[in-house]
């Protein structure tokens, strides 16, 4: 099987949303992708359909990457059905805007680990086969909001922490692969249109976040894909450590 793959990708947080829209843009013959999610087994499920519809071959595994034994487990699974791992897309998260005073130490602990920690542990698994690649690429989904303070008047201190912590980490493995040739880079969205609505936000300041954002709209998670999608071309040899960011001009303001 191995032969007939240009490149293996991995996906994380891959049933919905972001995940979900860039597993489609990559879809393709000649690409396999491992598709991965902590608990929307449905969504997974139809997002793998969609990219085998799109001549991709796919596989899928149910994975919490609070767990630290998660990290590695994929990378075993893409080893075994795949034979490597080229590519790796950290898209996993979620947002929390409790601010100072509502938060604790524990939940920031939280979201450092979600997003800052757990990428660390797959680059970690991933390493040697991110370095042998020919094709290596890595991309983590950033945030405006390690950036942007205040914006719609809503403040993420924890989130804020933990993305800016995987931009630094991204940035130091992009130097640290680039002899390689394996690029590294972060895709920092504005606010996005989220399957089902934001968690994080309600509806009254998801309309106040279109306002906010210059272009007048939400990204829709296709235009975040379709970024990460090109960093991962091969076209885009020449780029890394990098953030990229996808916000409508929201970092103008």
């Amino acid at each position: 099987m191995a032969a007939l793959i240009d490149r293996v990708v991995l996906v994380t947080g891959a049933a919905s949303g972001i995940g979900a829209a860039t597993a489609k843009a990559l879809a393709a013959p000649g690409t396999a992708l491992l598709l991965t999610t902590r608990a929307n087994t449905e969504g997974l499920r139809a997002t793998a359909e969609a990219a085998r519809g799109q001549g991709a071959l796919v596989d899928t595994l149910i994975a919490d990457l609070a767990n630290p034994i998660a990290a590695e487990a994929l990378i075993e699974q893409s080893r075994k059905v795949f034979g490597r791992l080229d590519q790796l897309v950290s898209n996993a998260g979620r947002a929390d805007k409790r601010p100072f005073g509502a938060f604790t130490t524990a939940d920031l602990g939280a979201q450092l680990d979600l997003h800052a920690r757990s990428f660390a542990a797959l680059v970690n698994a991933a390493l040697p086969d991110l370095a042998a690649s020919a094709w290596g690429r890595v991309v983590a989904i950033g945030s405006f909001v390690a950036h942007d303070i205040g914006i719609n008047d809503t403040i993420f201190p924890t989130t804020a922490a933990a993305k800016a912590a995987l931009e630094a980490l991204a940035r130091t493995l992009a130097f640290q692969l680039a002899p390689q040739g394996c690029t590294v880079n972060v895709v920092a969205p504005g606010y996005t249109r989220k399957d089902g609505g934001h968690a994080a936000l309600d509806p009254a300041a998801w309309q106040a976040a279109a306002r906010a954002t210059p272009t007048g709209r939400l990204a829709e998670p296709a235009d975040v894909a379709a970024a990460v999608a090109f960093l991962l071309s091969k076209e885009a040899r020449q780029i890394t450590g990098q953030v990229l960011r996808v916000d409508g001009g929201l970092s103008l303001a």
